[in-house]
């Protein structure tokens, strides 16, 4: 059984006809927000990033919201190949103690626990990650307003009611509860312009520091009710900021690329492109949009998804299904990633031998 899929909106698919792909087509690569379901993509992002892009020398936007953007920041340090096969051990490996008779870990727990996982990983080597010749990092995190503006029991679950309710009406009300705030590294002292535009929501850059990195990338990565929000990172305004995945799930930009590198390459996990966490209910956004034009997506074929261990992709809802039985979900989810090295292994084959045939519309 084939387990890769390949997906083209209609610029990217007319350049594909022309000109094929190779490394030095890519000017912008997407990593989305999805928790345990991006330890699938682990093997393609160890060839890309550790085989395939280092044969071209373009400057390459990385976006990413969540673990997608754990994963981006991984791609911007030296030996990038051993540092995402570490993410993979360090994400499968992570297990909260619980005390007795409590049933989950709080978000004070997890939070702890998780900003210092962060510190043993990037730890002495975030000017590797802020530094790379190539790659411009983007974080996406989502800023809370009015109600969301502060976190708290009350507030907190009524603010997202609110945003829920906003969102349902359309996706650009949603900015009046939350703001796409992005984090993006500099290049000779300048930070980097933002690769996509941004009059679809409302919108913040900042400049991503050495001051700021550790807090930005937490704070992408931080669940509402699962992680506390975080507060007070240094150069950003004030306010809680949570989850990038809230505003930006699967990262549905309209994406600008340069004429010489205009692909937009995306390792993803499925086909649809989801806008918002909180659009996953609306299936009519999950279809594509002229923003997407240019984007190749490299993803699993569903049927293939059905072989793995339970019959789906590693998700959040297996840390409630295993419990404390961190052996058997280890076993689970180590089996799905060394199945996903078959994910790889045919796009380096289709790399070599295009079929031109196997490209689908996005």
């Amino acid at each position: 059984m084939q387990a890769l899929r390949l997906y083209a909106g209609p610029s990217a698919l007319r350049h594909l006809r022309e000109q094929g792909l190779q490394p030095q087509h890519v000017g912008a690569i997407p990593a989305a927000a999805g928790g345990p379901k991006g330890l699938i993509l682990g093997p393609l992002d160890r060839f890309i990033f550790g085989q395939w892009l280092p044969r071209s020398e373009q400057p390459v936007d990385l976006v990413g919201a969540s673990i997608g953007a754990w994963r981006m920041a991984t791609a911007c340090l030296q030996d990038c190949s051993a540092a995402f096969e570490r993410l993979e051990r360090d994400y499968i490996s992570q297990h909260y103690e619980l005390p007795p008779g409590q049933k989950s870990p709080t978000a004070d727990q997890v939070s702890e626990q998780f900003s210092h996982n962060l510190s043993l990983f990037y730890g002495g080597r975030i000017p590797e990650v802020l530094s790379h010749p190539r790659y411009r990092l983007h974080l996406v995190t989502s800023r809370g307003r009015h109600l969301l503006g502060r976190e708290g029991r009350l507030r907190t679950p009524l603010g997202y009611l609110g945003a829920y309710l906003s969102n349902a009406v359309g996706r650009k009300a949603l900015g009046a509860w939350l703001e796409r705030v992005v984090f993006s590294s500099s290049t000779g002292g300048v930070v980097a312009p933002l690769p996509f535009a941004t009059h679809d929501f409302r919108t913040r850059q900042i400049a991503l520091t050495g001051q700021n990195f550790m807090a930005a990338l937490q704070a992408s990565c931080s669940i509402p009710f699962v992680l506390r929000a975080v507060h007070q990172i240094p150069g950003a305004p004030a306010g809680a900021y949570w989850d990038g995945g809230i505003t930006d799930y699967h990262l549905h930009l309209h994406y600008r690329t340069p004429e010489a590198s205009p692909l937009v390459l995306y390792p993803h996990f499925q086909k649809a492109v989801v806008p918002g966490w909180l659009d996953k209910a609306w299936k009519r956004r999950h279809v594509a949009s002229h923003a997407l034009d240019r984007m190749l997506v490299v993803a699993p074929d569903p049927q293939w998804v059905r072989t793995l261990p339970n019959g789906k992709l590693p998700d959040r809802n297996d840390f409630t299904r295993y419990g404390q039985d961190l052996a058997a979900r280890m076993k689970v989810w180590n089996a799905a990633v060394s199945s996903a090295r078959q994910l790889a292994d045919e796009f380096a084959q289709w790399l070599e031998r295009p079929d031109l045939s196997r490209i689908e519309a996005l």
